[in-house]
């Protein structure tokens, strides 16, 4: 019944997206963003930067994995429901990492580092303005999700699909807009570098699935078949084509206020998914759902090391160790 339930709803996400209009308990520490250790890093590439992650260096790769692994660390020990998402977002950090050390994979290794650590900033920003109380500051999408993981009204494939929507469907066109669409030539669109990202995504998605099945919410084994792996790939995917062509709309508006039409679209489409995976992974005690049982289970599991090796490798529980 759950799995029916799950790839229900990633069907509906699909249609929704063809039908669509647009082409705590948190943790209390005082957050100094990340950005800070970059002294002028904005969301714009500049190749032959001085500063790391505006110029798409290696070790921009460092900064980003440690602020989500702080993040992954903070709930996911606390057994906090955002913990799905952040380990999500941690597994496809250090993916990205594995596939831009193989020659070959992108070709311009510089212009991806940069729009990783950009969309993973959209994220930690949100996360950090949510968990001080910033609510005005976060996305309509990103309060969605993160409420929804606070006051545990969903099951955890729920956390994990309304991060995805709030993280591809909302962040990411803003994302590729403001970063460029064009590589280190100023020419070149980097969409093909885009699109290898699919190569990877989908091979990720058993084991991702199976690790938050095993540290976090047992409920989401029902989730861990191959229909629903294909049609998650599959929604993902769809976002992601969508989310390069809003940029694209974006970048061509001739005026702001076309620009901000095209924007509030955006905004619209990622909060209609959201207001729909709210209802169609609420918990539900009669499917034998239960917060308390998924608490308990995570409080003896987060710890463990996923079933299932990734194409990296197998990762820590915690940390940037693979082996």
């Amino acid at each position: 019944m759950q799995a029916r339930r799950v790839a229900l709803a990633a069907v509906l996400a699909v249609v929704t997206l063809c039908l669509g209009t647009a082409p705590a308990l948190a943790d209390t520490t005082l957050y100094v963003p990340w950005s800070s250790v970059l002294p002028g890093w904005n969301d714009q590439f500049v190749p032959g930067s001085d500063n790391d992650c505006a110029a798409g260096a290696p070790d921009c790769l460092d900064y980003t994995l440690g602020e989500q692994t702080r993040i992954l660390n903070q709930n996911g020990q606390a057994c906090n429901h955002n913990a799905v998402f952040a380990l999500a977002y941690v597994r496809m950090t250090q993916t990205y990492g594995w596939t831009r050390d193989q020659a070959g994979y992108y070709n311009d290794v510089p212009y991806m580092n940069h729009m990783d650590a950009v969309f993973a900033r959209y994220y930690t920003d949100a996360y950090y303005d949510w968990s001080q109380g910033s609510r005005s500051s976060v996305p309509q999408a990103w309060l969605y999700a993160f409420d929804a993981a606070k006051n545990k009204t969903v099951t955890g494939a729920g956390d994990l699909f309304l991060g995805m929507n709030a993280h591809i469907n909302r962040d990411l066109p803003f994302v590729l807009y403001a970063s460029g669409l064009v590589e280190s030539d100023g020419s070149t669109s980097g969409k093909a570098d885009y699109d290898a990202v699919e190569k990877w995504l989908n091979d990720d998605t058993a084991p991702l699935l199976s690790e938050e099945t095993q540290r976090f919410d047992p409920t989401m084994n029902s989730t861990n078949v191959s229909l629903v792996n294909f049609l998650t790939f599959q929604m993902v995917s769809a976002w992601r084509e969508m989310a390069w062509r809003n940029a694209e709309l974006l970048a061509a508006a001739p005026t702001p206020a076309a620009r901000a039409l095209v924007a509030q679209g955006i905004e619209t489409y990622a909060n209609t998914i959201a207001q729909t995976f709210l209802v169609s992974f609420a918990v539900n005690p009669l499917l034998g759902q239960s917060n308390a049982t998924r608490d308990a289970y995570c409080a003896a599991h987060n710890a463990t090391t996923g079933p299932a090796p990734y194409p990296m490798g197998t990762p820590a529980p915690y940390g940037n160790t693979v082996n």
